[in-house]
């Protein structure tokens, strides 16, 4: 009897100190959780901090730019000229490729918006009434440069640069340089055509 008590004694004390090891092994995986979740808000905090460290960057620009125009119509006034603004359908080819995800000969058509938000030259580019892409862009001696490029925290970072320095009422022409990663890059042809009036 004393035996059978003495080993349910042991039993017990085991249990105990199994638990109390298995609850320690739990607390410091929650507490590597919570370390690893502080972590995580200290980088949103910073990024949020550099982000509204861009914003006021940006708006002391576009004053001292104002200022120094004297004028806010130069400000607002961001436009293409008539020959581009609006809408053409776009067709895209690939001529050359040392990417994986581009094939020479590859073709994508998409609708081509020339535009301007409050600051600046844009491109949209439509397919399917879905905006795919918004190229920021600059115009000068009859020639658009247009730049695209995705965001640092994506897991694919795409570059892509357009030159179109053909440019007519009717069509523009140009050359798309895309590199992914810094490893790779592909070459395409561009042809925009006026999209008619519906009038």
């Amino acid at each position: 009897m004393i035996r059978t008590t003495t080993m349910y004694f042991f039993l017990f004390v085991f249990v105990l100190l199994f638990a109390a090891c298995y609850d320690k092994q739990r607390e410091q995986q929650l507490v590597q959780r919570e370390q690893a979740l502080l972590e995580k808000e200290k980088q949103f905090a910073l990024k949020e901090t550099e982000y509204q460290a861009l914003i006021k960057m940006r708006d002391s620009l576009l004053a001292r730019r104002m200022a120094d125009s004297g004028k806010k119509e130069d400000m607002v006034n961001v436009n293409w000229p008539p020959e581009i603004a609006g809408l053409w359908n776009g067709k895209v080819v690939c001529t050359e490729s040392s990417c994986s995800d581009y094939v020479a000969g590859d073709v994508r058509t998409d609708v081509w918006e020339f535009g301007s938000d409050s600051s600046q030259l844009v491109a949209k580019v439509i397919n399917n009434n879905k905006l795919i892409r918004v190229y920021t862009a600059v115009y000068n001696n009859n020639q658009a440069r247009l730049h695209f490029k995705t965001d640092a925290a994506t897991d694919k970072q795409v570059e892509m640069n357009i030159l179109l320095n053909e440019i007519s009422a009717a069509k523009i022409k140009g050359l798309r340089i895309l590199t992914i990663d810094d490893k790779c890059t592909a070459k395409f042809s561009v042809e925009l055509s006026r999209v008619p009036n519906k009038d």
